[in-house]
């Protein structure tokens, strides 16, 4: 399997290092495009690094180089997860702008018929944000997924809430990963 990883500037940063240390133990290729707010989120909200998440992923692309190989359609991927998405590349994928690579390789995603998995994080959603949600939801191929853990698998840390989110985002591309108990199940090998 192969999938792009895109980590914006939006709040939750974690959300999207911890997929690519999760995909790395899974032996999943993955391609990595983190922005410049990206990275300085990593920095804001976390101890670790850009570099860091750079170590985790088998490709990684600056968010500014329009010619990498995620940007065609005729690169072979399984799908991308924009994990976390900022509504500035919300915004730009729902209306075709194409102003980054990560806008860039969503929209490839789209028109190739290949799942996207957003995962926005902001609150309060205002009216515009609804409605670029709204225009994306309506592609058969995207999935709008907000940082919302659940707590019916009664978390007690905050790993536990974080991979709660991760393995819903896992669960969309079919990879097996234990990383949360499912509703009606006991607690199964964590990944």
């Amino acid at each position: 399997m192969r999938l792009v990883i895109a980590i914006t500037g939006a709040s939750g940063v974690i959300y999207g290092i911890r997929a690519l240390e999760i995909l790395k133990k899974l032996q999943v290729e993955t391609h990595l495009i983190l922005s410049e707010w990206g990275e300085k989120t990593i920095r804001i909200e976390t101890d670790r690094t850009g570099d860091y998440a750079r170590s985790l992923a088998s490709k990684v692309y600056e968010d500014t180089n329009m010619a990498a190989p995620v940007s065609s359609g005729s690169f072979k991927m399984d799908g991308m997860a924009i994990v976390p998405c900022s509504m500035r590349t919300l915004a730009s994928i729902a209306n075709g702008l194409d102003d980054t690579l990560i806008s860039r390789a969503g929209s490839v995603c789209i028109k190739e018929g290949r799942k996207v998995v957003i995962v926005p994080r902001e609150a309060p959603l205002s009216k515009i944000h609804l409605e670029n949600m709204s225009k994306l939801a309506g592609i058969h191929n995207i999935i709008i997924m907000p940082a919302m853990p659940g707590f019916y698998h009664r978390p007690q840390t905050m790993d536990d809430l974080i991979n709660h989110v991760v393995g819903k985002i896992l669960d969309q591309f079919g990879i097996d990963h234990g990383l949360f108990r499912r509703w009606g199940e006991s607690f199964g090998k964590m990944a």
